[in-house]
């Protein structure tokens, strides 16, 4: 099995395809599994990096809190393309790895062709940031306590996984399952040291700012916790633009595949072609 070392921790990873490189960057209740939809599309025309994070087998499982960070997260994706010899890529991530993704244009620049930052926001509402920690470090109890499967009941159904649910169920069964299928363990400890100790998208305005690779902003109109941090991205990001998928959630490229795969590739052509516009001011 295909491995890149980070720091210590074996990042398990797959390839498909020849052209420009593209790495996929999963959430948290996804795997390189997630992905499949694009890859299978995609690799036709780009040479696609999937991979699973730390905490994800057959990816390590670090024992320790500390381990498992933003940071951390980050410096992964770095450490896969430097394994595979890749200098510049199309980064592309969704929720968890749509932070990472952000936090990717803003550390390593230099090693990023476009940014697709999809789904992120959620925990940034002042709001219900309180009510966000709270959710957060019991579902990462849950996990220690009573495994995957139980832990995850609720959490898999939630109203901004709904809308997957209603188009596609046995799509949502196969997602439901293969989050089942995760490290309990390493769950909690992404949750414990990840989820719950990352900025927010608005503490992040400064950096946001700086940030002119090509960006895309995607978000599911009914994904409540990430709509306001998309348009913050939109409004902040001089490079950035915002695409809305109709009546979608959460788990936008798996339910909207076809129009999900689409945005990319035209974003994508642009950022390649020189064509992306960047803003002279934010």
């Amino acid at each position: 099995m295909p491995y890149a070392d980070s720091n210590g921790v074996k990042l398990y990873y797959e390839e498909a395809g020849t052209g420009t490189p593209v790495i996929f960057v999963h959430e948290f209740a996804g795997d390189y599994r997630s992905w499949e939809p694009q890859v299978r599309f995609f690799s036709r025309r780009y040479r696609c990096i999937v991979y699973n994070a730390r905490g994800y087998p057959p990816s390590g499982v670090p024992r320790e809190a500390d381990a498992y960070s933003q940071s951390h997260a980050v410096d992964d994706v770095a450490a896969v393309l430097r394994h595979l010899r890749i200098e510049r890529v199309h980064v592309c991530g969704l929720s968890m790895g749509g932070y990472a993704t952000l936090h990717f244009g803003i550390r390593y620049p230099h090693m990023a062709l476009s940014l697709a930052i999809c789904g992120a926001g959620h925990g940034s509402d002042p709001g219900t940031r309180q009510q966000f920690l709270r959710d957060s470090a019991e579902l990462a109890d849950r996990l220690e306590k009573l495994g995957m499967n139980e832990a995850i009941r609720n959490y898999s159904a939630s109203a901004y996984r709904a809308p997957y649910l209603r188009k596609d169920p046995r799509g949502f069964e196969e997602f439901r399952r293969q989050f089942a299928e995760h490290s309990n363990i390493g769950s909690a400890l992404t949750m414990r040291g990840y989820q719950l100790r990352r900025p927010t998208i608005y503490d992040l305005e400064a950096d946001i700012a700086r940030v002119a690779v090509p960006a895309l902003i995607v978000v599911g109109d009914e994904d409540a916790p990430c709509l306001e941090p998309a348009l913050f991205l939109k409004h902040r990001m001089r490079s950035a633009g915002l695409v809305v998928l109709p009546n979608s959630g959460h788990s936008i490229n798996l339910e909207e595949p076809d129009l999900f795969n689409r945005a990319l590739l035209d974003f994508w052509t642009a950022a390649q072609t020189g064509t992306w516009p960047v803003r002279e001011t934010a």
